[in-house]
């Protein structure tokens, strides 16, 4: 599949571009301006752009079959920031979709969104813009999968002993999971057909039975 992986120098989607070669997925980064990217990714294909350059982001996105949103705001006195990124920043890469023929497309959002009692909503009402953002996705009419991890760790041992929880929207509120899971669950979102028009919530542990992405969502309807 040749995919396209937006927002590719942070800290889960440069994994997710990681794990999408590994996976043996032909690979687009898609950067901001002045981005940098991790040694591991030197040598494969990027573009910096402006998400609010609607030209550059159709000629990125042109001849991909799906894009991985990984964009996010980041920390910042800025309020600003989620509504940009957030909500318009997704709106127009969905849009961008649209126009150019791509239909298939997973979103990076986080547990929680769309509650406003949070304390996550002290900066920029993040969770409210989010929210805004996965709509985007769910009225695009597109073939979208929407990721909801908990709390990101950036720990990259002991993975191998440690599952994940799947479940459906507005269930979990808390708990954790690496970065590096996280990119594994998108990556496995594009072989999953029934993970199309689903929102999926993810924490990890140790305890947790090891399940498939399908199996589980399968579960959901039960």
């Amino acid at each position: 599949m040749k995919l396209a992986v937006s927002g590719a120098s942070g800290k889960t989607g440069y994994r997710i571009a990681e794990e999408a070669l590994a996976d043996g997925h032909e690979i687009k980064l898609i950067l901001r301006k002045n981005s940098e990217i991790p040694n591991s990714l030197e040598g494969i294909n990027k573009v910096n752009l402006s998400l609010s350059n609607q030209e550059e982001l159709d000629s990125a996105l042109k001849g991909c079959d799906a894009l991985i949103i990984a964009t996010g705001a980041r920390p910042s006195i800025d309020l600003t920031g989620p509504a940009r990124v957030d909500a318009l920043g997704v709106q127009k890469q969905v849009a961008s979709c649209i126009r150019v023929g791509v239909k298939r497309l997973i979103l990076v959002s986080s547990l929680c969104a769309g509650k406003f009692w949070h304390p996550l909503n002290l900066f920029g009402l993040i969770l409210i813009w989010k929210r805004i953002g996965e709509r985007s996705l769910e009225n695009s009419g597109l073939h979208w999968t929407i990721i909801r991890p908990g709390g990101l760790l950036e720990r990259e041992d002991n993975l191998s002993n440690e599952n994940i929880l799947y479940t459906g929207p507005n269930i979990q509120e808390d708990a954790s999971i690496p970065r590096r899971l996280v990119a594994r669950c998108c990556v496995e979102a594009l072989t999953t057909p029934n993970s199309i028009q689903q929102i999926i919530e993810i924490t990890s542990s140790t305890d947790i039975p090891e399940i498939n992405m399908e199996k589980a969502i399968e579960g959901f309807k039960l």
